[in-house]
């Protein structure tokens, strides 16, 4: 038998659709996703396309849940934070659904793993939250010739859309550029609304049940995007260009997204080694030196450009934030104001 009686079952629903059927559902069986971290889009992607009877999930996120996670990472409780993402997930899935194979990769994607990862698996999804990881992901998807279903959220607006599907556009035709990164934070450095990566991953989870079972339309060379606060959705369409070629992943895509600079860095571990050397500069918000703080002058980046004369000027400056971008942001402002010191930048920030 194609399904044994407890699937039947349990894709009941979907059996009895028409345009699924057995058809459709015995190609989700037969199907192998591989969801790019574990987060916000994530969980909903994970738990959605487990529901629907996708036989192989593969789930690569080397990150651990924080308690900042549970106010949008809905597969994870009070009780793991610490605990690996991937791992959790896997745990919590195979009780929805105790028919799927689970692939762990508790790793992060980088260009040593991705091509070899991706030759494993049929659809791509792009889960993540920083632009080296989505050019990646893009070139890796483009040299194994993969459909990739991209999603991204910022504040109170998502989108969402499929590349390099039936040769059409990809990630690259629609950003032939990467931005600067303090021009784009990530949830970490701005926040994000609670319910929107539940939206747009569960959006994400639809394109790829499409791609599997050939049905309605797919969202390639369009761009569909939605904004929570005023529920207005528009879809841009785009053309497929020369960026779409790719012959080779670059050699390092955090200098190519500039997250990577010729900037001097320390690490917070060789800063508390010989702290004394050093004078600190927290740039984050008030609310945040408040939750912790490592020490220092503390000027919000908002009001760096007003108060940059009360910097002190006798040792090398060490600035900080949460992740290092607001920080290279302040960094940046410094030197166009040709201030006269050393500034170096806290790799990662504090955490």
């Amino acid at each position: 038998m194609m399904f044994t009686k407890e699937e039947l079952k349990q894709y009941n629903r979907h059996l009895i659709l028409d345009k699924i059927g057995e058809d459709g559902q015995l190609k989700l069986k037969q199907s192998k996703v591989l969801v790019i971290g574990a987060g916000g889009l994530g969980c909903p992607i994970l738990q959605y396309l487990t529901a629907a009877g996708v036989g192989t999930l593969g789930i690569i996120d080397e990150d651990v849940i924080d308690q900042s996670n549970l106010q949008r990472q809905i597969l994870y409780s009070f009780d793991d934070i610490g605990k690996s993402k991937a791992q959790t997930a896997k745990k919590r899935l195979s009780r929805l659904n105790p028919f799927i194979k689970f692939n762990v990769y508790k790793e992060r994607l980088t260009k040593e793993n991705a091509l070899s990862l991706f030759e494993m698996y049929d659809v791509i999804i792009d889960g993540s939250d920083n632009f080296a990881t989505r050019y990646l992901t893009n070139d890796a998807a483009v040299l194994t010739n993969k459909p990739l279903v991209y999603g991204a959220i910022f504040k109170f607006e998502g989108q969402v859309s499929v590349f390099n599907y039936e040769e059409s556009a990809t990630y690259r035709c629609l950003y032939p550029t990467p931005p600067k990164p303090d021009e784009s934070p990530n949830c970490s450095e701005i926040g994000v609304l609670g319910v929107l990566p539940g939206i747009i991953g569960s959006l994400q989870a639809n394109e790829a049940i499409k791609i599997i079972c050939g049905v309605g339309e797919v969202l390639t060379n369009k761009l569909f995007m939605f904004d929570t606060l005023s529920m207005r959705q528009m879809t841009l369409k785009f053309e497929r260009t020369e960026s779409a070629e790719v012959e080779q992943l670059e050699d390092d895509y955090d200098f190519f997204c500039g997250i990577k600079t010729a900037e001097i860095e320390i690490s917070l571990v060789e800063l508390e080694a010989e702290k004394e050397k050093y004078n600190l500069l927290d740039v984050r918000e008030y609310w945040e030196r408040e939750t912790s703080h490592i020490g220092g002058q503390h000027i919000p980046l908002g009001e760096l450009s007003v108060r940059y004369k009360e910097l002190k000027h006798d040792k090398p400056v060490v600035v900080y934030c949460k992740s290092g971008i607001r920080s290279k942001a302040a960094i940046s402002f410094l030197k166009e104001k040709n201030v006269d010191m050393i500034c170096i930048n806290l790799n990662n920030g504090v955490g």
